[in-house]
């Protein structure tokens, strides 16, 4: 009876030696799950360190963390241990937080249960989703908000989850909402650098002169860089209607060159508002059911205007189904850059109107020392030179001498060509050839790619007919037009002429030419453009590949008179010289664009 009593002692001594060294061994894998969950300052990975340690610490198969979403209703992400990527994909889309797991939202409280299907709050299981029974779940909390909730389920051993099972993963939550408001304190201070980063290289490639579609496509990137956003766009009003133009789009399902509606979009809601505009979920909000983004099936999005004024330009960042919306803590970094970025464009344009009228004036100064002492010398030197003619009898110097007159009455018509060119103005295009000319080129610069090389040369401001200039125009733009559609070119060569009796526009590429059995509509318009006029449309292969089309009119036809600007249409300067016909070589340096 002493041996049986003293064994006894013995086992029981055994088991409370047992339990201390089973607490002991808790306890310091509580805190070495602390120090594990601490030690990161990225929030995705403290957030799956998390859901590991808590699975860990209870020996349960299975272990979620489901973050709580802006609502305070549904969870806006969900984060599982325990399961392979095969079952996750097996069970299609994550819980949002309705059912059980909707209880701990609705009740920040623990809950422990042995049978978890036979909870009122219970709606079962989906498809290929592998059988649970006993759960234990946890809210994690930062301060007096409720971060998420840490779900547990079926202990390895088939017990119940205990009080001490509890009482451990209250206590790693506590650790856990510590850990995650140092990590979103981080996330957020980096964050806040970038922004500042973003907003100072903006700003310094806007003041070094780069051009406004660079600047844009800069803006648009860092934004989705940093908010890891799909895509990105950057749209304008349309002055006059009711559409915003989609200028900029980075990303695969962009919409750059189209126009949206304002009316049902989300950019259109926040230009016409003039404040920032979030959807949780796009594809799926019955506000903007005109926008053509829907398609696509996109996920949260925000629309920011640039400015605060209603009709400001829009910035939208859409991220894919899924991702997490748009917080409060990312607004107010992104509205920040916004005002900054509108504030450096507003600056830009400023200074460049400075020096577009600063350039105006040197112009306006050019022109008129030409006028006044140029023209003024060569007019004398003509008036000398006529007078002395009279006075040569050798006649072969007679005729030089007059000659000489002759090409000083076309060098004083050339610089007053140049005079008319330097004094046109934007709003003057439609009368100055080389501006709308300079314009289209200019325009095919964003569909290309790359800037086209241009010179032009010649008296194309007063020698081309207005009615020809006009069909010049249109014919450089079908030109350009038909190289972005067809050619896939990586370099583009624009001239244009005016010779004594004819424009020649021609434009090149290095592109994969014109098949011989493709479609000519385009082509044949152009043909049929310059037979209006007289002229002829001319295709040929350059030595190295690619095509060249020559658009050529004729300066004097059957149709209207030609453009004279205020210096032309006068007499001869030098009344009684023989006028001779113009040579046939460029009369005027060429211009380069690009």
């Amino acid at each position: 009876m002493p041996q049986m009593r003293l064994d006894e002692l013995l086992e029981e001594l055994q088991a409370r030696i047992n339990a201390a060294r089973g607490t002991r061994d808790r306890v310091h894998s509580l805190l070495e799950a602390v120090v594990s969950v601490g030690r990161e300052l990225d929030l995705s990975q403290v957030l799956r360190r998390i859901v590991e340690a808590g699975a860990q610490l209870v020996d349960a198969q299975y272990g979620a963390l489901g973050v709580i979403g802006p609502d305070g209703r549904t969870l806006s992400q969900f984060l599982t241990s325990g399961m392979t990527q095969e079952q996750r994909e097996r069970i299609g889309p994550l819980p949002a937080g309705h059912g059980l797991l909707g209880e701990l939202i609705r009740h920040p409280e623990p809950l422990r249960l042995s049978e978890l299907g036979s909870h009122r709050a219970s709606f079962g299981f989906p498809a290929h989703h592998p059988p649970m029974r006993t759960f234990l779940g946890v809210p994690i909390r930062i301060r007096d908000e409720v971060f998420g909730n840490l779900y547990l389920t079926d202990k390895r051993d088939g017990l119940d989850f205990d009080a001490e099972d509890e009482s451990v993963i209250t206590t790693l939550a506590v650790a856990a909402g510590v850990a995650i408001d140092n990590a979103r304190l981080y996330e957020s201070s980096q964050r806040q650098h970038r922004w500042l980063r973003a907003g100072a290289e903006v700003t310094n490639h806007l003041l070094s002169g780069d051009t406004r579609q660079d600047v844009l496509e800069l803006i648009a990137r860092r934004a989705a860089e940093i908010t890891g956003a799909g895509l990105a766009e950057l749209s304008a009003p349309v002055p006059g209607t009711d559409t915003l133009a989609v200028e900029l789009s980075v990303g695969d399902d962009g919409l750059q060159g189209r126009s949206v509606p304002l009316d049902g979009t989300l950019a259109g809601a926040a230009s016409a508002a003039g404040t920032h505009v979030v959807s949780a979920c796009l594809g799926k909000d019955p506000r903007f059911l005109a926008d053509p983004h829907l398609a696509e099936g996109p996920g949260p999005a925000v629309a920011v205007p640039l400015g605060t004024a209603a009709g400001a330009d829009v910035l939208l960042l859409v991220r894919a189904v899924g991702e997490p919306v748009f917080t409060e803590a990312e607004l107010e970094p992104l509205l920040a850059f916004a005002g900054q970025t509108a504030l450096a464009l507003e600056l830009a344009v400023r200074r460049r109107d400075a020096e577009h009228v600063a350039l105006l004036e040197d112009r306006d100064r050019i022109a008129r020392d030409l006028h006044d002492l140029a023209i003024q010398r060569l007019f004398a030197t003509g008036m000398t030179l006529q007078s002395a003619a009279r006075l040569i009898e050798h006649t072969g110097a007679a005729e030089r001498v007059t000659r000489a007159v002759d090409d000083l009455d076309e060098t004083i018509k050339i610089i007053r060509s140049t005079i008319f060119g330097l004094r046109a103005r934007d709003d003057g295009a439609g009368t100055s050839l080389r501006a709308r000319a300079s314009r289209t080129v200019g325009d095919a610069v964003t569909s290309l790619g790359f800037p086209p090389r241009l010179s032009m040369e010649g008296l194309l401001d007063t020698d081309v007919p207005l009615d020809v200039a006009e069909h010049v125009v249109a014919a450089l733009g079908e030109l350009l037009s038909n190289t972005v559609r067809h050619a896939h070119a990586t370099r583009v060569e624009v001239s244009l002429k005016a010779t004594a009796d004819e424009v020649r526009l021609t434009v090149s590429d290095n592109g994969r030419g014109i098949p011989e059995q493709s479609r000519r509509s385009g082509l044949a318009n152009l043909a049929e453009r310059a037979h209006q006029v007289g002229g002829a449309l001319e295709m040929s292969t350059p030595d190295g590949g690619g095509s060249r089309l020559l658009w050529r009119a004729p300066l004097r036809w059957a149709g209207p008179a030609p453009y004279a600007p205020a210096d032309e249409g006068r007499p001869a300067l030098f009344p009684g010289a023989r006028r001779t016909a113009r040579s046939s070589q460029p009369t005027a340096a060429g211009t380069e664009y690009g």
